[in-house]
């Protein structure tokens, strides 16, 4: 199964929802930072999260969610946009605790709890919108819920879950968003409340290979959803060798001719997506002619 995203609408039009399978896209995010389990786990959550929210911007609009609860994760930074592109990467990868009390990843003592998440849109104004909570739990599910409720002021209900292997491989990755629109009745607000509270964890959904549209059947009821569109989702970098080389040249002819003298080679990695850029004594010297 590929990696997709479902948007819907449910109790006749009073219901938002959105629900993704990112199992794909958060093996290659462990793949290329070579992620240890628990920080796969908060990674993956928050990618999953992310690309949900992006999916509700639209055209070239895109966000970056920066979250650090001062744990021995660090900064956890994602990028998404509403083409279903996301990419992420924490500051220690390899950051593993043993399972907590409820036999789970310990996701809240790599995060932490006390710091916050920030989220910047840019909707194409001169200026991007950034708001910021506080972290309430270091779950993150919860912190994203807290987030939407009180930043853009739409209750709401976020679920994430990651399966990892014993390998450090991801097995299952997904999530949903659920959010009540204006005007919704008390007793449609009270029947998903009381689903909510019934339903499996997003991660046995996901664990059990539930499609998008199974997952809002669960959390919402078969015969209250809608599905009105899908979205395919995967790991996507916005780095390249170009803009690496156009990085250097904005440093200056002279600062370049110091890079030439010093090491005779120049070498950049992009902290999203661990690509390697070489750059040696010739290619310096050509960008050097370029340079101001």
């Amino acid at each position: 199964m590929r990696d997709y995203l479902v948007k819907a609408l449910a109790y006749d039009g009073q219901v938002r929802a959105y629900a993704a399978r990112t199992t794909d896209t958060i093996a290659e995010a462990q793949r290329r930072h070579y992620t240890w389990p628990t920080a796969s786990a908060a990674l993956g959550r928050s990618m999953t999260a992310s690309v949900m929210m992006g999916a509700m911007m639209k055209g070239e609009e895109k966000l970056t969610i920066s979250i650090n609860g001062g744990g021995p994760l660090g900064n956890i930074l994602v990028d998404a946009n509403a083409k279903g592109e996301v990419r992420g990467y924490v500051s220690n990868p390899q950051t593993h605790f043993e399972l907590n009390g409820q036999g789970k990843l310990d996701v809240r003592r790599a995060v932490g709890t006390e710091g916050t998440l920030s989220v910047t849109k840019d909707i194409g104004m001169q200026q991007p919108y950034i708001g910021q909570v506080p972290l309430i739990s270091g779950e993150l599910g919860e912190d994203f819920t807290n987030y939407i409720v009180s930043s853009e002021q739409t209750p709401s209900s976020v679920g994430v879950g990651v399966i990892v292997n014993p390998d450090n491989t991801i097995l299952a990755s997904g999530g949903f968003i659920v959010q009540l629109l204006p005007g919704t009745d008390e007793a449609v607000i009270h029947q998903i409340e009381q689903r909510l509270s019934e339903i499996q964890t997003i991660s046995k959904m996901v664990h059990n290979g539930m499609t998008p549209e199974e997952i809002l059947h669960e959390v919402l009821g078969e015969d209250n959803v809608k599905m009105l569109d899908t979205m395919p989702i995967h790991f996507q970098c916005q780095c390249s060798r170009e803009r690496i080389s156009n990085a250097i040249t904005s440093l200056g002819a002279d600062e370049i001719a110091d890079m030439i003298m010093t090491d005779g080679k120049a070498e950049a990695q992009c902290h999203f997506c661990n690509e390697n850029y070489a750059f040696t004594k010739e290619d310096l010297q050509d960008l050097q002619a370029n340079a101001i």
